[in-house]
């Protein structure tokens, strides 16, 4: 288990992480959220030892992480850090070399995640050579060579089409399924939805809203009526207990305040023509990180 606790970072005066804590455990896939500058490139600086900490402990399996547990790490930066002057396979050696295997076992390992990300073509080519999406397959596979006992993963899907999403998300789950404690940082709150059962989200350093994704999404109280009926923007939003509507194609997107509002919207929309979908949703986690952070910037 990975254990980060009471951990603060001041740079001189400036306060980046704030008295935070939470818990991986093995094969737990955990997000860390947040806007940019709020923490997170710093709070993974020093779980992998390259920041200290101003105060509090950050510990794997009950141990300080130092340089002699830093070989079960795997870290994926949101930056590029290849060397686009080397091949893939003379890069992957690099990498491989530095956490502790041999010549031989980064070829055989990298032979089978080439394979398995189709692009057993690009093992002799530089990687300068490579598009923006293999590059960032590369430096995937980068990090996962030495199959990793904790892995950070900081924006995976950045320049990604469709399909190669779908190729790191089984990737990932694999990992994760193999007992991989995974911590996974996105502005795509719909990946985050599909991945973590855990989350913190970030705001200045401090956390702003922490917990099981199940439990958040049941805490926050507004919920979201999709409706397809004939009607019209001004009258739904003059229901009362509707917070919010807003129209998508051929559908109106209704927030409530909370469930108990559910029959009374019901009941005025009952009334209206031609209603062929009235169905209750959850809150999407975007709406509630913009919800919580927005809050927080207003106090």
């Amino acid at each position: 288990m990975l254990k980060i606790e009471s951990v603060t970072k001041y740079y001189g005066q400036h306060l980046a992480v704030d008295n935070l804590s939470f818990n991986v455990s093995k094969g737990e896939i955990f997000g860390l959220l947040g806007v940019n500058g709020a923490g997170k490139t710093t709070t993974f600086r020093m779980i992998i030892g390259l920041l200290d900490m101003t105060d509090g402990h950050i510990t794997m399996d009950e141990k300080p992480i130092d340089y002699s547990v830093t070989n079960e790490i795997g870290f994926l930066t949101e930056e590029r850090s290849l060397l686009t002057k080397l091949t893939v396979k003379e890069q992957a050696i690099y990498y491989g070399v530095l956490k502790g295997m041999t010549k031989k076992e980064v070829e055989v390992r990298l032979d089978e995640l080439l394979k398995q990300f189709d692009i057993e073509s690009y093992k002799d080519r530089p990687i300068k050579e490579l598009s923006k999406g293999n590059q960032q397959k590369v430096q995937f596979l980068c990090a996962i060579l030495n199959e990793p006992k904790l892995l950070i993963l900081d924006e995976p899907f950045s320049g990604l089409d469709p399909i190669n999403v779908e190729m790191f998300m089984a990737a990932i789950k694999e990992l994760s399924a193999s007992g991989t404690m995974i911590i996974f940082s996105s502005h795509r709150m719909e990946h985050v939805e599909l991945f973590c059962e855990k989350l913190v989200v970030l705001l200045n350093g401090k956390a702003v809203l922490s917990g099981k994704l199940k439990d958040i999404k049941k805490d926050y109280r507004k919920k979201n009526i999709i409706l397809q009926a004939d009607a019209k923007l001004a009258d739904l939003k003059a229901i009362k207990g509707v917070v919010d509507v807003k129209k998508v194609a051929n559908e109106f997107i209704i927030s409530i305040e909370d469930e108990s509002k559910i029959n009374d919207v019901f009941k005025v929309i009952s009334k209206f023509s031609n209603v062929s979908k009235f169905t209750v949703e959850e809150p999407t986690l975007n709406e509630i990180f913009v919800s919580k952070v927005g809050e927080a910037y207003e106090k």
